[in-house]
């Protein structure tokens, strides 16, 4: 039969346009949708999700407690440790500045034990001048600051050699030169110094706040993941009337180890770090500044003798001797930081020696009174041999809260080491048990689904 004859078309009609080709995403999208019309392709779809889902648990436990974990060991291997050389400097500083004041008070009779001593603390200073540089950030304040004092310590140094060969020559010049080399430290240095500590308890605080925080993110992945592996043996249950599913029980239970896991190891190293921190670091800190008080009540102390009352201050209309005033305002400082650490000690081991050095001022308080009845009734040489004489001295009572402080420091020391190693301890080996748990979970789960694959072929 002749085909008809097409039909032409006509001028001005439209010609349909071809269908919109799709892009890739929709394709797979529309594949997926139909796939998940079907049992085997619902089953495939629940054994991805579940294997993303604990995988993405394993991979954020993994790296939340790796975190925390390297910030805990920063706590204990460098910010503390530098935070205490931060203080090392500063008493050390103040140290040598008390020494070179009692040497230049001897005169000609500096004993070799004085001028050890100050050699010895400005050899301290330096040294930790030199690992505080190691560990500074570059071009940070920290970096600066100490930049500044590595130029001001030969300054001081040579002005107290100045002071010392004037004082030995017996020119007046040379207690001019220690008032001077005075200043320059408490009004350049020991500031640099006092920034460089704050500096570096910032970051020992960052640090702390980088460790104790609860890995929510971890946690809430856990969580999901139990849930969503429960739901799918609920359903598993549901669908065959069998009870387990071994590769889906294998999952729940590697995810709920890997849970525990980060839970109680968190709360173990959250309580470590955190009695480290109050009962380590808290106490340290007020010894410092206990430890800082007496060396600069010293200092003034000696100071006074040194000028005889040639530096004054007037305050509230009342004038008084400058260092005499800086000592009383010293000595209130020492007794209440040695207050504050008495409160914060936590056992007889941390108080005993806090006491002493409250006994130790409570006699240099008297004996400072009664040297400074001596300086104003202008018997100098006795007040001399109040303040630096060989029995019965001031400086006895300085050097027994000097030695109580210090005693006191080694035993907070030792216990925040013991408080912040249990903390970082407590999450040793999480980070790859996690990983390695949760990539089991995860394999569980498909071999587990994948058995009731096998039973539609």
């Amino acid at each position: 039969m002749p085909s008809a004859p097409a039909v032409p078309a006509r001028r001005g009609a439209r010609v349909p346009a071809p269908p919109a080709r799709r892009s890739v995403f929709a394709e797979g999208v529309e594949r997926v949708r139909g796939s998940a019309t079907t049992e085997p392709g619902r089953l495939r779809l629940i054994g991805a999700l579940l294997a993303l889902l604990v995988v993405a648990f394993g991979a954020v436990t993994a790296w939340q407690s790796s975190e925390r974990a390297a910030a805990a060991d920063d706590v204990l291997h460098s910010s503390q440790p530098l935070s205490s050389g931060a203080a090392d400097i500063y008493r050390s500083l103040a140290d040598a500045n008390t020494a070179a004041s009692s040497g230049f008070l001897a005169g000609g009779q500096e004993s070799a034990a004085t001028r050890d001593r100050y050699e010895k603390d400005i050899g301290t200073a330096a040294a930790g001048l030199v690992r505080a540089a190691a560990n500074a950030d570059p071009e940070s304040p920290s970096e600066k600051t100490i930049a500044k004092l590595n130029k001001l310590l030969p300054v001081y140094k040579g002005l107290i050699e100045r002071a010392r060969t004037y004082n030995r020559q017996g020119y007046p010049v040379g207690g001019a030169y220690l008032r001077y080399a005075n200043e320059k430290m408490q009004q350049e240095m020991l500031p640099a110094a006092e920034d460089l500590y704050t500096k570096e308890n910032q970051r020992l605080d960052a640090d702390y706040g980088d460790a104790t925080p609860y890995p929510w993110a971890a946690i809430a992945l856990g969580v999901l993941a139990l849930a969503a592996l429960a739901w799918a043996q609920n359903r598993d249950y549901r669908r065959t009337n069998r009870v387990l599913n071994h590769g889906l029980v294998a999952a729940t239970a590697a995810t709920t180890a890997v849970l525990l896991w980060l839970v109680v190891g968190h709360m173990i190293a959250r309580s470590g770090l955190n009695a480290s921190y109050d009962h380590g670091i808290r106490s340290l800190n007020v010894l410092h500044d206990a430890r800082i008080a007496s060396l600069k009540a010293r200092g003034n102390e000696n100071l006074s003798l040194v000028s005889r009352g040639a530096e004054t201050v007037t305050v509230d209309g009342t004038t008084y001797d400058a260092y005499y005033y800086d000592f009383d305002n010293d000595i209130r400082a020492l007794g209440e930081r040695l207050a504050d650490a008495r409160r914060f000690a936590d056992d007889d081991a941390g108080t005993r020696p806090v006491r002493v050095a409250e006994s130790n001022m409570a006699v240099w308080k008297q004996r400072h009174s009664a040297a400074r009845t001596e300086d104003e009734n202008g018997n100098y040489q006795q007040a001399l041999d109040k303040v630096i004489g060989a029995r019965g001295a001031t400086g006895e009572c300085f050097d027994g809260v000097d030695i109580s402080l210090r005693d006191a420091i080694d035993h907070e020391q030792a216990q925040f080491q013991r408080a912040a190693t249990d903390g970082r301890d407590a999450m040793t080996g999480l980070p790859v048990g996690a990983a390695v748990l949760a990539a089991a979970g995860a394999a569980g789960a498909v071999a587990g689904l994948g058995r009731r694959l096998s039973e539609y072929r």
